[in-house]
């Protein structure tokens, strides 16, 4: 529920003060009848607001979040299998929000929730090829020669992949991570790289999408992207709109 004069003052009628005083002038309607307390609580999504006559929308604010996806979270809305979903993980956002893209049950780290649909278009679509970066630990230690085949690109059951980059960051107790950059988001692509060049992933954990980068944020927090990060996006936005 919201207060009357703050929901026509989020749709942009006038300013919170200015919306008080239309409503006690008896200009507004909630549902068909005269409302002219201020106070007075409606339902944003249900019920029919006119101001002088005309149907007011419910204006959604944009939500624009970063989450460190612990592993044993599906990255959906609801899961059939009764899963936790990373939703449970923001119960406190009162806005509907989606995951932008995914991370599998097993993998860990960023991932965007949010309820702006250009921002979805901008770092899911493929055309844009918004580069994300994962620290991948696999079994045992690739060779030179593997580590440039899947820079190059390795053929799997859903095409082939196109060029990475691959970097050898540190080997620990026989086992090797990796820093891998891709622009695509085949399902699983990964998982699946490392398995075809005979090295599985033991831990696979996402720091960066496009301009936007992990950092210290805990597993399982969440937090609202700074405003030097969405500009950072509507920059990225125009550039691409340009193409």
């Amino acid at each position: 529920m919201e207060r009357l004069q703050k929901f026509l003052a989020h749709a942009g009628i006038a300013s919170r003060r200015m919306c008080e005083n239309i409503i006690k002038s008896g200009r507004v309607k909630v549902n068909g009848k005269t409302v002219c307390e201020p106070g007075f609580k409606i339902d944003p999504q249900n019920d029919k607001v006119q101001v002088d006559g005309q149907y007011v929308k419910h204006k959604q604010k944009n939500i624009c979040l970063m989450l460190n996806k612990p592993r044993g979270y599906v990255s959906t809305v609801k899961d059939e299998r009764g899963r936790k979903t990373v939703l449970d993980l923001v119960k406190h956002i009162d806005e509907r929000i989606y995951p932008v893209g995914r991370l599998d049950y097993r993998s860990e780290g960023l991932l965007i929730l949010t309820n702006d649909g250009d921002l979805t278009y901008l770092l899911t679509h493929p055309k844009n090829k918004i580069p994300k970066t994962y620290r991948v630990r696999v079994r045992g230690v690739p060779s030179m020669n593997k580590l440039e085949k899947l820079a190059s690109g390795v053929e799997l059951e859903d095409g082939r992949t196109s060029p990475a980059k691959i970097s050898l960051i540190d080997i620990l107790k026989g086992n090797a991570l990796l820093e891998i950059t891709i622009t695509e988001g085949k399902n699983r692509q990964i998982r699946k790289m490392c398995e075809h060049v005979g090295h599985p992933v033991l831990r696979l954990v996402r720091t960066r999408i496009g301009p936007l980068e992990l950092r210290k944020l805990p597993s399982g927090k969440v937090r609202e992207l700074t405003q030097k990060e969405l500009k950072m996006l509507m920059k990225l936005m125009k550039t691409k709109q340009q193409k």
